[in-house]
């Protein structure tokens, strides 16, 4: 009989997700980590067993096939009760489209959109079920406004905003919360901190801690906060950037974003 609730963390093993779940591990909640194969979640998963004496599962596979997602998801559910999602996996990367494989293009769209939403479809009945449960989808500040050079990624951030606002709302009067979370810049690994670096000051200026990022989030969507901006800079950003005509802002952002093609050549 499955009595104990979980908190299933995507993209878990690294990151942001990686502070998440040891945040949400502190709070007391028990975990399932979904990452790619070959990621560091069992050894994640054995320290935060170690160390906050909880539960904690891991299941390494492909979130893109969707054939394998399925399979995963119906034994998840079958064996763990889960009364919080959250949905972090997510791709990016900054290169002109005209080199970009359509492959690469590709696999953004089916990790950042399709499988987010099968995952929150899938769970949906699970969740709702319970009198207080929470989804946090992760967005980003691209979502904001296009960006050349990016194309794909801030539109597919613009749809993850977009389907947790409308699903927020169709599940007004229910137990069940939906947050979206709009991060800036995450020095997440060696290779996006030297893009973020190459971006110049105006970029460095959203970086915060991915332990801070952690907290903000996790904090306001425990206390049912719609829209949640980590970071002070971000959120005057964001303020400006509304009351900026489309073309003014799409050249301001994609200026700074060129800055890092430019010098990868």
């Amino acid at each position: 009989m499955k009595t104990t609730n979980y908190v299933l963390i995507t993209g878990g093993s690294s990151g942001l997700g990686k502070e998440l779940a040891l945040q949400c591990a502190a709070k007391g909640f028990n975990i399932i980590l979904i990452a790619l194969p070959g990621s560091n979640a069992y050894s994640l998963a054995k320290h935060i067993r170690i160390e906050f004496d909880i539960e904690v599962h891991v299941f390494e596979f492909d979130l893109t096939n969707k054939t394998i997602l399925a399979e995963k998801l119906d034994f998840i559910l079958e064996n763990f009760e889960i009364s919080f999602l959250i949905n972090n996996a997510g791709i990016g990367g900054t290169v002109s489209i005209s080199e970009s494989s359509f492959e690469a293009l590709d696999n953004i769209i089916q990790l950042n959109i399709r499988s987010m939403t099968f995952i929150t479809r899938r769970l949906l009945p699970h969740l709702i079920k319970h009198n207080k449960s929470y989804i946090m989808n992760i967005s980003s500040m691209a979502a904001f406004t296009p960006i050349a050079y990016k194309t794909v990624y801030p539109a597919s951030k613009a749809f993850v905003s977009s389907f947790s606002l409308g699903l927020r709302e169709e599940l007004q009067g229910s137990g069940l919360s939906v947050s979206v979370v709009y991060p800036g810049p995450i020095m997440t690994n060696s290779n996006v901190s030297g893009r973020i670096m190459k971006q110049g000051f105006m970029a460095r200026l959203g970086l915060l801690p991915t332990q801070e990022i952690a907290r903000i989030a996790l904090n306001k969507t425990l206390n049912g906060h719609a829209v949640i901006i980590p970071g002070l800079w971000n959120s005057i950003s964001y303020n400006l950037m509304k009351m900026l005509p489309l073309e003014t802002k799409l050249k301001i952002v994609s200026r700074e974003v060129r800055k890092e093609v430019e010098l990868s050549f």
